[in-house]
């Protein structure tokens, strides 16, 4: 059986499993601790598994890191983070009228539904909120590879595997891990069964199965875009250390050496606190974390069928191919013999 029947065959069959769970306690389970306020419960699943089932989404307008003019403020007042994301969704409509561009504020509008985050940056450590530097090993890699690819420029466009991965919809490099907030088709629906958790990702087409086991990683010769997990619980959090990747899906110029171990934290019945902390010796000096999180919606998870309807790919061959021949025919016919091409 190939393994792509068997990886299929595996998340069919926690997804009927999970359909059938029902959750052991309300979504608003409380205890009354000796102080009188109330505190609130996760639910659990049927085997005792804190509940992270349901659609939530992930759609933030807080900036990746700290914008150098907000400096030390790791936090904006109440007002200053509405003020934030009403001037980004501004900047996106007018963007919208002035250019015609994909990622537009049609696409963005569902970040208003959601209140705004106090943050000032998606990284919470280092304290100023900024990815730590490269360290010279890895500023040296970026530099071979940006030299590598200006000199493949004339070849960028021959064929379709000279494309991102991307857009090739084979990786979304927002689906991680870590994963990051994406500015559309940001829903996600956690799943889960006895021994896994799956989160399936609207963006692209991922279906992420995560083992809950208590075994190493697969051998070091074996190499996957989105890593190789291993998930267990502390308390009510889900821990998954994610290792093994392929240096094909690099992380901010990581390496295949690239450790990332996230958090997720259902804190109240419409909130998980998603926490991520990447690691990479040849990469950075020091680990470092993001944050953020992934507000329940009723909104479902729809088909993004990418790859079967990605016309853009072609789109994008066909556009190169014709500036091609407009570029060929532009090109001025070469002098005959004895023609010396200038007026005498």
């Amino acid at each position: 059986m190939k393994a792509r029947t068997l990886h299929a065959m595996t998340i069919a069959g926690i997804v009927a499993l999970a359909s059938t769970f029902v959750s052991a306690e309300s979504d608003r389970a409380a205890t009354t601790p000796a102080d009188g306020h109330k505190t609130w419960t996760a639910p659990r699943t049927p085997d005792g598994q804190p509940d992270l089932q349901g659609y939530w989404n992930s759609q933030t307008y807080t900036p990746f890191e700290r914008p150098a003019e907000l400096k030390d403020k790791a936090f904006f007042t109440p007002e200053e983070a509405e003020a934030y994301a009403r001037r980004r969704q501004s900047q996106f409509e007018n963007q919208s009228a002035d250019d015609i561009h994909y990622d537009n504020a049609i696409w963005q509008s569902e970040k208003t539904k959601k209140r705004a985050s106090l943050r000032t940056s998606l990284v919470v450590d280092p304290p100023d909120g900024r990815v730590p530097p490269l360290i010279a090993e890895a500023q040296q890699r970026q530099d071979a590879q940006a030299a590598a690819r200006r000199a493949n420029a004339p070849h960028a466009y021959d064929s379709v595997q000279n494309r991102p991965l991307a857009e090739r919809c084979i990786v979304w490099p927002h689906e991680g891990p870590p994963m990051q907030p994406v500015g559309y088709n940001s829903n996600l629906s956690f799943v889960q069964g006895p021994g896994y958790v799956v989160v399936i990702q609207e963006m692209i087409h991922n279906a992420r199965v995560i083992p809950l086991v208590d075994r190493p990683h697969v051998g070091a010769a074996l190499r996957e875009y989105y890593g190789d997990s291993r998930g267990h619980w502390e308390g009510d959090t889900l821990v998954v250390e994610t290792t093994n990747f392929t240096d094909k899906t690099q992380f901010r110029g990581s390496t295949s050496s690239l450790k990332v171990t996230e958090r997720f934290t259902r804190t109240d019945p419409d909130t998980i606190v998603y926490r991520a902390t990447m690691e990479d010796p040849h990469t950075w000096a020091r680990p470092w974390t993001i944050e953020y999180t992934m507000n329940k919606t009723n909104d479902p998870v729809f088909e993004y069928a990418c790859h079967e309807g990605n016309y853009g790919m072609q789109n994008i061959l066909r556009a190169q191919r014709q500036a091609e021949r407009k570029t060929s025919e532009q090109k001025p016919a070469p002098a005959r013999s004895g023609e010396t091409g200038t007026n005498q």
